[in-house]
């Protein structure tokens, strides 16, 4: 659905050219619901500004829907901002409208529906986002994921076939965030959305997204599939963005190991694997002890993970490396 080739931006500066983001390739698939993700000043709201087309490039190309969007007029840039919907941070709502009117305000912008076709597509809209009661209220008589709610209704208006969320959970407490992220994940599963979501929290892409790309200083560092990214990190970046999400201290856990007799791996269950009596077992065999010394099982989308960190002693160590890799887990000797 959405194709950069060697896309790059430049600001001129006091006369000097101050890149924003570096040549980059990116390939988003139809239906993918594919993050974007750093840290303040790593350069994906400028990528999502390019992908609107609100910023021109300054160089590379970008093919959209199979359609070069860098060589379209203005008029062509207004048919294809017609099938794009718009997420934001803080809502952007008009506070002298009401819920309706700000949903219905692309249609009228449009201008290709009449006045009772906007209503009942408002209608529909509200009701898909679970607002439908809140028609005729205005944004300060709304919650803040109710906002978000009416501006996601906003987005759908225009019957886009591309979503682009940016930092559209941020502002959000943790349960209206879920509620949002799962709203998200009905509209790409029941509508065949194609949806990139900007972040600067893993736990949100862990949630909901397909891929992901990892952004630092400009440039994409790291980009594959959500589960290789997030439990196999290469780039420090990555690294540092996991470790986040985990509430991990990596210089103080390596402290830690380094008073721990025996062998130290970590082992990463996917699927069914993570519910397997796997440790159990490899004991039982091998005769070696284990320690845990730390661990989590949690989701990735819909799919179950395990992560856990050893400590083994005693025993045949060796044969118990070799149990652990003829199962179905991914194994790291950490010393």
């Amino acid at each position: 659905m959405i194709e950069l080739h060697q896309v790059h931006k430049a600001y001129q500066v006091n006369g000097r050219d101050i890149p924003a983001l570096h040549p980059c390739d990116l390939h988003i698939g139809r239906g993918e619901v594919f993050g974007l993700i750093g840290h303040s000043g790593a350069g994906k709201s400028t990528l999502l500004r390019l992908l609107n087309r609100l910023e021109q490039p300054s160089g590379g190309r970008i093919v959209i829907d199979g359609e070069d969007v860098t060589a379209l007029d203005s008029q062509g840039l207004r048919r294809f901002r017609q099938r794009l919907g718009m997420i934001f941070q803080h809502f952007n709502l008009l506070s002298s409208k009401t819920v309706a009117e700000n949903v219905g305000m692309p249609l009228q912008l449009a201008g290709e529906l009449s006045r009772r076709a906007i209503a009942q597509r408002v209608d529909e809209l509200l009701q898909r986002v679970g607002l439908a009661e809140q028609a005729h209220k205005y944004p300060a008589q709304l919650s803040g994921g109710q906002k978000q709610r009416v501006g996601i209704a906003r987005a759908l208006a225009t019957a886009p076939k591309i979503l682009l969320c940016d930092e559209a959970t941020s502002a959000l407490d943790p349960q209206t965030t879920g509620q949002v992220l799962q709203l998200l994940a009905e509209l790409n599963r029941e509508l065949g959305l194609t949806i990139v979501l900007i972040t600067h929290e893993m736990d949100v892409i862990r949630r909901v997204c397909d891929r992901v790309a990892v952004m630092d200083a400009g440039r994409i560092v790291e980009q594959g599939a959500v589960a290789q990214v997030f439990l196999h990190p290469q780039h420090p970046t990555t690294q540092r963005f996991v470790q986040e999400d985990e509430a991990v201290d990596a210089d103080a856990q390596h402290a830690d190991f380094a008073h721990v007799p025996g062998r130290i791996l970590r082992l990463t269950f996917q699927g069914e694997a993570t519910y397997a009596p796997l440790l159990g077992q490899v004991a039982r065999r091998s005769g070696v002890d284990y320690s845990i010394l730390a661990g989590r099982i949690d989701r990735i989308k819909d799919v179950p993970y395990g992560q856990l960190t050893l400590a083994l002693t005693g025993g045949d160590i060796d044969a118990a490396l070799a149990c652990f890799q003829a199962a179905d887990v991914h194994l790291e000797v950490l010393r």
